[in-house]
């Protein structure tokens, strides 16, 4: 499995890169379930520098509960937390705040209640402990609650006056009206209101067509927007999920966040060419397949965003979706991301031949300064020859037209294996996440390809080792 294959390069590796690739993960990669497992595996090799990485992968409530579930779960050879962990646990609960605590009490397997429960911390003061006693379900002193905890409290009582200040999953799984449901989604963030539409419409919300004016105004207030420092890749997911109850003012202000997210997509000086699979393997989730998880969104959907958005930054951009064969289509520039994205959406089916764009591009001796390849390299129709794959073997004719030229190969899903290896005009990026464009642009303006991903990992700042655990 993944995680087999995970655990066993881990046991190859010494520490500190193992403590670097938490790190990169976690700060750089904006990963959950890695850098907890790799903490994990630390753990049960190198003490001192878990202590020394811990409060910065481990750093917020969920990250906490992902660690303690990897631990205790086994997988790394140990199923009890141990006295070190269980030190770095309690001092992450004594630092954490009381807004960090309220969110963290969010989530199962293990809960926060769970996790305080094994590590036993000594609270600090009166409102500690009532915090932890309210936590297991235990008497406590109302009156030393976080302020936003007692006002929960008292509205679950009541349902009167101002929603609490406390995260939208404690309000949700209270027995609530139209009403109550109305009041949350007038005071709800940026962030939540784009996660609930479909939670918003089942419960009555969009019935006021005044609400739904306020709500699509604040999606597609490019101030908030900014803000709530949104990825095109999750409004792709908030735009796909949203069922047919979700009016179309709201879906309309879903396109016009994604117009202004799109601020971190590069301009790229020089021909661009971007090719998007639409191949029939592309139609599965980007996540995979995982029992009661599985995303809508499709490896197809995040191929089609990338190219839909490369083009409206590069007007001047091509877009060659390749199967078997390049797919004729018109795009316009012009339009939305969200309208094009979803026209090449629509094309999938046939094999995967990666080598295809590049051999059109040969046929007409074009030239290109930049491609990049969105795929989930499942290349069964571009055999290899003598040379390597059939998509190195036309790369090298062009390079000759243009021995500048540079190829990103984004793998959509975790292979192991590449059509083109890492070399200095050749990057390979497996799967995806905004910070994907950051990367090609600083490759196009002439970051090495070779070894990229290694010597990232290695510029993460590691102290001189020492005891600390």
């Amino acid at each position: 499995t993944q995680l087999d294959r995970v655990l066993e390069l881990a046991r190859q590796v010494d520490v500190d890169f193992l403590a670097q690739t938490a790190l990169y993960a976690r700060r750089k990669g904006f990963m959950k379930d890695m850098p907890a497992l790799l903490c994990a595996v630390l753990a049960t090799r190198d003490l001192d520098r878990l202590a020394e990485i811990f409060p910065q992968v481990i750093d917020n409530g969920k990250m906490l509960r992902n660690f303690v579930q990897i631990l205790r779960s086994g997988v790394t050879g140990r199923k009890s937390l141990g006295s070190a962990p269980k030190r770095l646990v309690r001092q992450w609960l004594e630092r954490a705040n009381k807004r960090q605590l309220v969110n963290a009490s969010i989530g199962n397997d293990p809960s926060l209640a769970d996790v305080v429960k094994m590590v036993h911390p000594r609270p600090a003061d009166a409102a500690r402990q009532a915090f932890y006693a309210w936590l297991v379900g235990k008497p406590y002193d109302t009156a030393a609650l976080p302020e936003s905890l007692r006002a929960f409290e008292a509205w679950k009582l009541s349902k009167q006056g101002e929603v609490p200040d406390v995260p939208f999953q404690m309000l949700t799984a209270l027995d609530l009206g139209e009403k109550e449901w109305s009041a949350i989604a007038e005071k709800a963030s940026w962030q939540t209101t784009r996660m609930n539409l479909n939670t918003f419409a089942r419960h009555g919300v969009f019935r006021d067509e005044a609400m739904v004016k306020r709500l699509a105004a604040r999606l597609a207030d490019p101030d908030q927007v900014r803000r709530a420092k949104v990825f095109p890749y999750q409004l792709l997911v908030a735009f796909l999920n949203a069922d047919q109850s979700v009016p179309e003012k709201l879906r309309e202000a879903l396109q016009d966040a994604m117009e202004t997210s799109i601020g971190n997509v590069p301009e790229i000086d020089g021909k661009v060419v971007i090719c998007p699979d639409v191949s029939g393997s592309m139609q599965m989730a980007v996540t995979g397949y995982r029992k009661g998880a599985t995303s809508r969104v499709r490896c197809i959907d995040v191929a089609a965003l990338v190219a839909a958005a490369f083009l409206r930054k590069n007007r001047e951009a091509r877009v060659l979706p390749f199967e078997v064969n390049v797919v004729d289509i018109q795009l316009n520039p012009r339009d939305s991301v969200m309208t094009n994205a979803t026209k090449l959406a629509k094309i999938g089916g046939g094999g995967t031949n990666c080598s295809a764009p590049l051999a059109k591009l040969n046929a007409e001796k074009a030239t290109a300064d930049l491609m990049v390849f969105v795929s989930d390299n499942e290349s069964w129709a571009d055999p290899r020859v003598n040379r390597g794959t059939a998509m190195m073997v036309e790369w090298e004719k062009l390079k000759v037209r243009n021995p500048n030229a540079r190829l990103v190969c984004i793998d959509l899903v975790p292979n192991t294996t590449a059509q083109a290896p890492d070399r200095k005009d050749i990057l390979n990026i497996g799967g995806f996440s905004d910070t994907v464009f950051d990367l090609i642009a600083a490759f196009a303006a002439g970051a090495d390809g070779s070894d990229h991903w290694i010597r990232e990992i290695e510029r993460q700042p590691l102290n001189q080792h020492m005891k600390l655990a």
